[in-house]
């Protein structure tokens, strides 16, 4: 079965927000617990910080962090 990468791209970013938190330096992380070719992905897009390293979370570029928020309220605001 075929997917489309980049819905299954714009869900995990959106799933990003949901599980993101702020730093004290004003910057977002978010739990990496999803699929490592997607967070691949996100990284070459810029969206995220390497997911290959020992912390358990990703740093969000600042555009990555917008565009995950407007995704987020995209798919699962409930009108």
């Amino acid at each position: 079965m075929e997917f489309d990468k980049e819905k299954i791209d714009e869900m995990v970013l959106a799933l990003l927000y949901l599980t993101s938190f702020e730093e004290p330096k004003g910057f977002y992380r978010a739990w990496k617990s999803h699929d490592w070719e997607v967070l691949s992905r996100l990284h070459e897009k810029g969206f995220i910080s390497d997911p290959k390293s020992k912390a358990k979370s990703v740093t969000l570029s600042e555009e990555g962090f917008e565009l995950s928020k407007k995704l987020f309220v995209k798919y699962f605001q409930v009108t």
